[in-house]
């Protein structure tokens, strides 16, 4: 006798939520894969406590890193009000309070979670230098008065402290190589890749008050205290680097104008240095009271130096000389002025400077050019450079040595690994529900058949 039409049904209902319970356990056992998911961004802050004014930085970073070395961009970049710390001789806790702005800035964007979380450091430079070879018990007052008022943040604060020149040197030339992707650079294949190191360039950092120069020389560096070592994305780097204290812009010019006035004393001073009818009055007792100057002021002189351009090149020029002492380097084979070792200068050279303009300097290669980043060769045999032969030279505006010492500092950071997911593809995980579905409803139907169809 065969099944009644109702036992076929039944068994039927019974058969396909078989076949979709089985189909449904195998893509339950199909191979997840493995994702990893984005990574947190981790904050570093900075302090450039320049001669002239102070500027805050906030840079940021995948958590992962990239071969050791942070991937690092930035994030905000804002210029504190007033002139620089050193400036505050009179008034050492205006110095700290003064950061707070463009501090409170900085913490809107960095999620609150994270603030104890992210390191800031405050580095002055060569006008805090000038101040502490002038004034110590100043420079300590300005230091403590910064100290406190950043200490009282709610980040990881690393200190304020006097950043050594061949350290400003040094994280400029990171900051420069990096920026041109001498360093690393991401491919067209989806990879960050190290270029060859032929591709490395030297670095000229012109501050207020100092000038860095660093670069890879072609041979060994025979004075190991102008060496500085790093390791960036797995590799090794020695760079030759020196700091020339009172060769910044400011300080070069007020040398000049003092060197102006020792050799002609007068009320009405010519400069040539400055465009032609420009006209400007000074006082001239702070032009003698730098730390860059040795000289006393003539007895003849007024309080009030009245200044003139006469927009003379050569002159320019010959008086820029007289602030090089190159006589001292005579039968020294590595040696740039002032009797200061350096070795060979090779490939090209990138300046680092905050000075968009010119202002009133006229006088071919003793400025920058009077548009903001342009690049202009200096005058022949001040450093080495010239038009004809040697490296060649180009400008570039930047935030010099701050972003290498975040990026130098990430490799002291340990790194966060990404999270890990396990996931099958979107059509596996739909084919999955709906099988799973489908046996559900047919074993619900399977039961109802049997409880109310078969019992009539």
């Amino acid at each position: 006798m065969g099944l009644s039409r109702k036992e076929q049904v039944f068994l039927a209902i019974l058969g396909a939520s078989g076949v979709s319970g089985l189909t449904a356990l195998i893509l339950l056992l199909v191979e997840a894969t493995s994702v990893l998911l984005p990574t947190d961004i981790k904050f570093g802050i900075v302090f450039d406590a320049g001669s002239s004014h102070t500027s805050l930085f906030l840079y940021q970073w995948p958590a992962d890193k990239e071969n050791g070395t942070g991937v690092v961009s930035q994030a905000l970049a804002c210029q504190v009000e007033g002139p620089g710390i050193s400036s505050y001789t009179s008034n050492p806790a205006q110095a700290g309070e003064s950061l707070q702005g463009c501090l409170e800035e900085a913490l809107v964007l960095i999620p609150e979670a994270q603030h104890r979380k992210t390191p800031m450091f405050l580095g002055a430079t060569a006008g805090m230098r000038l101040l502490r070879q002038k004034n110590s018990s100043q420079a300590r007052d300005i230091f403590a008065a910064v100290t406190q008022v950043l200490g009282r943040s709610p980040v990881d604060f690393w200190g304020a402290e006097l950043l050594a020149g061949q350290d400003e040197g040094a994280f400029g030339w990171i900051t420069v190589n990096y920026g041109l992707g001498t360093l690393v650079k991401y491919s067209f294949t989806g990879e960050w890749i190290q270029p060859p190191e032929e591709t490395l360039v030297g670095a000229l950092d012109m501050g207020g008050a100092s000038t860095q120069i660093t670069f890879v020389p072609g041979g060994p560096i025979l004075d190991k205290s102008t060496q500085a070592d790093f390791r960036l994305y797995g590799s090794n780097y020695s760079v030759y680097t020196h700091s020339y204290l009172c060769f910044g812009r400011d300080q070069m010019l007020s040398r000049l104008l003092v060197g102006l006035v020792q050799s002609r004393p007068a009320a009405l001073l010519r400069h040539p240095c400055y465009l032609s009818g420009y006209q400007t009055t000074l006082a001239l007792a702070p032009l003698y009271e730098s730390p860059c100057v040795h000289t006393a002021p003539p007895l003849s002189l007024p309080q009030n130096l009245t200044v003139e351009g006469t927009g003379n090149p050569g002159a320019c020029v010959s008086a820029i000389r007289e602030l090089f002492n190159f006589s001292s380097c005579q039968g020294q084979e590595d040696c740039a002025f002032d009797g200061i070792y350096q070795p060979p200068l090779q490939g090209k050279f990138y300046v680092e400077t905050s000075y968009p303009g010119a202002g009133p300097l006229a006088a071919r290669g003793t400025t920058v050019a009077s548009g903001p980043c342009t690049s202009h060769p200096p005058a022949e045999g001040l450093t080495g450079f010239s038009e004809e032969t040697g490296p060649s030279l180009e400008r570039r505006c930047g935030h010099c040595w701050t972003l290498g010492y975040m990026l130098n500092l990430t490799g002291m950071i340990p790194a966060d690994a990404p999270a890990q997911l396990w996931a099958v593809s979107y059509g596996v995980w739909v084919a999955k529900v709906v099988f799973m579905v489908l046996t559900l409803v047919a074993v619900v139907g399977a039961a109802l058949v049997q409880l109310f169809w078969l019992q009539d």
